[in-house]
Parts: C-alpha cells; sequence; structure tokens
C-alpha cells in the first residue's frame, strides 16, 4: 500500500512553484501525496495535478486572525485525515502538524525554506518575533525530521536545536524549454513574493538612472508601498506590475527577460542565508542576473559567474550593475553561457533524488 504524505502550506496553492515541484516528484516517487493551503476570496480554480490538494476556506484573510483561525482550521483537518507521514512547510503551519501527529503517532517533517523567525517582517517587529520565537522553541526541537534549502540554513538548525536536516535546494526542473528566448528584449525582470525586505525602497527609484523597463511578476507585502514609490518618482512608464501570474504564463516573462533580480536586505539570518527559487528559474532560463553577495549565491557564482554580486543595494549600486549588463553585449553573453552550464548541476532532477531518498529511509 502507498504510503501517504500530507504537506501543508499558508498560500494559495496554483502559485507555488516549489511545493508543485516536491509534490509531483514524491507522487511520480509512489507516494500518496495531499497538500494542503488556503482558499482567498479571489482564489481561482485549483489546476490539476498528480497530487492531491485540499484547499481551507477562512473567513479571516490576513494578520494575527487569519494565523490563529487557520491553525485551528488546519489542526482539525489533519487529526480526520488518513495519513502516514505529516510535513509541515515552515513555521506557520507547524503547530498543528506537531499536534495532529503527536495524537495520532505518525511521522512528521519538517520542510524549512525559511528562518521564520529572521525574515524582515518578524524581526522588525519584536512582539511578533517574540511569539513566533516562542512557536519554533516549543515545536521544532520535536521535528528531528526534516530537510532545508542551503548548508547555511542547516548549520543554523544544527546550531539552535541540534537537528542535522537534509539539503534539497530549490532549483529548477532541467528542460529543453527552458532554453533563452531568441527576441529577448532588453527589460529588467523581477519574479517572487514583492515583500518588505526586498529592496524595493531602493530598487524602484534606480530605474531612473536606467534606460529599461523594470517588469514585477508577483505581489506581497509591500505592493502598495511600491506603487507609491513607483508614483513619486514618475516611473509609471518604466516599472509594470503584473500581479501573480500563472507559473506557465510566468515561464515565458522569464524566458524572455534579458537582466534578472535577486535582492534581499542584510536585515536578518533568512534574508542573509537564503537560496531563492528564482535565483535557480533565472540561471535555467540563462538570464543573467543581478544578486546580493550573501554566503550561498556566492558560493553558486565562484563555480559558475551567471551574476552580477552586488556588495549593497543602494539606488546607485543597482542602477551601475544593470547598466553594466544592459549595455556591455559581450559581458551578458559570457554570463549567459555560464549559466548553461550552472543550470546541468543545480537542477530539480538532482535534487529530488535527495528528496525522494529522504522518505524512503524516513519510511525504512
Amino acid at each position: 500500500m502507498r504510503k501517504r504524505i500530507v504537506c501543508t502550506v499558508t498560500n494559495d496553492l496554483n502559485y507555488d512553484q516549489r511545493m508543485i515541484r516536491i509534490c509531483t516528484s514524491l507522487s511520480i516517487a509512489g507516494y500518496d501525496v495531499l497538500l494542503v493551503g488556503r482558499k482567498k476570496k479571489n482564489s481561482p480554480p485549483l489546476q490539476e495535478k498528480s497530487f492531491g490538494q485540499k484547499r481551507l476556506n477562512c473567513l479571516s484573510q490576513e494578520g494575527k486572525w487569519f494565523y490563529i483561525e487557520y491553525n485551528i482550521r488546519l489542526f482539525f483537518y489533519l487529526l480526520f485525515i488518513k495519513t502516514d507521514c505529516y510535513t509541515a512547510i515552515d513555521l506557520d503551519t507547524i503547530l498543528p502538524n506537531l499536534w495532529a501527529s503527536r495524537l495520532r503517532s505518525k511521522k512528521r517533517v519538517y520542510d524549512a525554506h525559511e528562518l521564520f523567525c529572521e525574515m524582515e517582517e518578524i524581526i522588525s517587529r519584536p512582539r511578533i518575533y517574540k511569539l513566533w520565537k516562542r512557536i519554533e522553541g516549543a515545536a521544532v526541537p520535536n521535528f528531528n525530521y526534516g530537510y532545508t534549502i542551503g548548508n547555511c540554513y542547516r548549520n543554523e538548525f544544527n546550531k539552535l536545536y541540534g537537528h542535522d536536516y537534509e539539503i534539497v535546494r530549490n532549483a529548477t526542473v532541467l528542460s529543453n524549454d527552458n532554453a533563452p528566448s531568441k527576441e529577448k528584449i532588453k527589460h529588467i525582470f523581477y519574479q517572487g513574493a514583492v515583500n518588505e525586505g526586498r529592496c524595493f525602497e531602493t530598487l524602484l527609484p534606480a530605474m531612473k538612472l536606467v534606460e529599461a523597463q523594470l517588469i514585477v511578476c508577483g505581489d506581497g507585502n509591500f505592493m502598495q508601498q511600491a506603487k507609491d514609490i513607483v508614483r513619486a518618482n514618475n516611473l509609471e512608464d518604466k516599472v509594470i506590475f503584473k500581479g501573480y501570474i500563472p507559473p506557465a504564463e510566468l515561464k515565458e516573462y522569464t524566458k524572455s527577460a534579458y537582466v534578472g533580480l535577486t535582492l534581499f536586505q542584510e536585515t536578518g539570518k533568512s534574508n542573509y542565508y537564503s537560496m531563492a527559487n528564482r535565483f535557480f528559474d533565472y540561471m535555467h532560463f540563462c538570464v543573467p542576473q543581478i544578486t546580493v553577495n550573501f554566503p550561498e549565491y556566492q558560493r553558486v557564482n565562484n563555480e559558475f559567474e551567471i551574476a552580477v554580486l552586488v556588495d549593497d543595494t543602494k539606488s546607485e549600486t543597482l542602477a551601475a550593475a544593470m547598466n553594466k549588463i544592459l549595455q556591455d553585449d559581450t559581458y551578458h553573453n559570457e554570463l549567459e553561457a555560464n549559466c548553461y552550464l550552472a543550470r546541468e548541476k543545480y537542477s530539480w532532477q538532482n535534487e529530488e533524488k535527495k528528496l525522494i531518498n529522504f522518505y524512503k529511509k524516513l519510511f525504512g
């Protein structure tokens, strides 16, 4: 009989490329997989996948009341469904998984693709930080099995809780479809969450010094402020916000980009030790990128020069980096060629082997 794995997130499942990759790979490997998330008021219908999907309705849509309501609903949902393993994706769903797994004597796994308490939106709010840190301290020590996205995160979990978690990177699926577009237009591209700590305060004003458009695909807690900055700087013609884009459509935007952006403020360990999905997406579509000079990105760039690493995210620094790639075609082509080499090593086909092996060992 197939082992069943239930994974839980707090987002709307259609746009979570990382979890779609993970759940698809586990399903193909023979596991019965269910991904549980939330349903928003404007959620589009779920797209058909090879794994099961469930969205929970909540009256509250944001803030602390959403987290409280969602965790209560999630706990009772998990308590009465068939499963062999509960997998909590990040800290915001960890308590229902801990309680349900204890009450039902099932295996539990922590999938940590953030240092949750070290995110900008958490560490900048002392009371919120204290609350989440209590949750982390109460829950994570009880998750002996887990995986995370890079060496730096693994070292942190080992230092804090003595867990030697596996590493499963957020790498993109290697595919011939990921070849760069021959019709590239010289524009800058950002994909991902438009959140605090992603440098929009300095990136957007930098566009005054760059003769190209910036296309932003994503949404988040900094979107309104980002739009205000664009208006204040009269950049409506240079900065285009597309909002959330389905993965298939997002692929076309990424493929046609000339320069990608992977930017974080150094305001917490989660950012500083990060290994973002978009870093690999740009790599796989052979899009040279501008990336913060943080340890995980530096490690890859030392192997394969695919990016301009910036030591700070001031507007002048970002503008200079963007112009360097935009204006020097030879340099752009060198970075693009290096992406072809890097993506052979950093591909989901290599990472999924570690994921599948992890669950094989877990179930014995």
